[in-house]
């Protein structure tokens, strides 16, 4: 079952860690970004028919904590339990030679629930690239996409359609 209680809990605490972010290329707060994954995931809630959508929403909302800000596993894990801290581990990209292999080989030893986070994440990160990234980087990210896709896609025929859509449409 879905938590109001839970999401705001992890909303606010999203929020505290991302403070003074901003939005890659924008002034925009960088929890715009946040709060557009998760929409996703909650968006499409009644056909995912997860066992656990707490974990998907919790996760979503917290899923750059560890990867973008000084917080910590424990941190997480302390506030909303070792299945939310494992989750967000898996999704936080490591400095090792093949990040998203390694990536996407932690998200598949976890439960569906994040692996429908890391397709919500990619497709809101579908949008228009920064005005900065060269033709190279968007080529390269929309070839990632495609890997993503084709790695996950499995755990939901429709973020997987969704994401192969947003890939289609991305200027490369």
């Amino acid at each position: 079952m879905f938590s109001p209680d839970r999401y705001l809990a992890a909303l606010r605490f999203a929020a505290e860690k991302h403070l003074s972010q901003k939005f890659p290329g924008t002034e925009l707060p960088y929890l715009l970004h946040v709060v557009t994954v998760t929409s996703e995931v909650i968006a499409h809630l009644p056909v995912l028919q997860l066992s656990e959508p707490d974990l998907a929403v919790t996760c979503a909302l917290l899923h750059d904590t560890l990867e973008d800000t000084a917080t910590t596993r424990e941190e997480v894990q302390a506030r909303f339990g070792a299945a939310v801290a494992a989750g967000v581990d898996a999704l936080t990209k490591r400095d090792v030679r093949d990040k998203m292999a390694d990536s996407l080989r932690r998200i598949r030893a976890q439960p569906r629930e994040i692996w429908i986070v890391k397709l919500a994440d990619r497709i809101a990160n579908m949008d228009a690239p920064p005005h900065y990234w060269t033709a190279e980087k968007r080529v390269e990210y929309r070839e990632e996409a495609l890997a993503i896709a084709d790695a996950l896609g499995s755990a939901s025929s429709v973020l997987d359609a969704r994401l192969r859509g947003r890939i289609a449409a991305y200027p490369a």
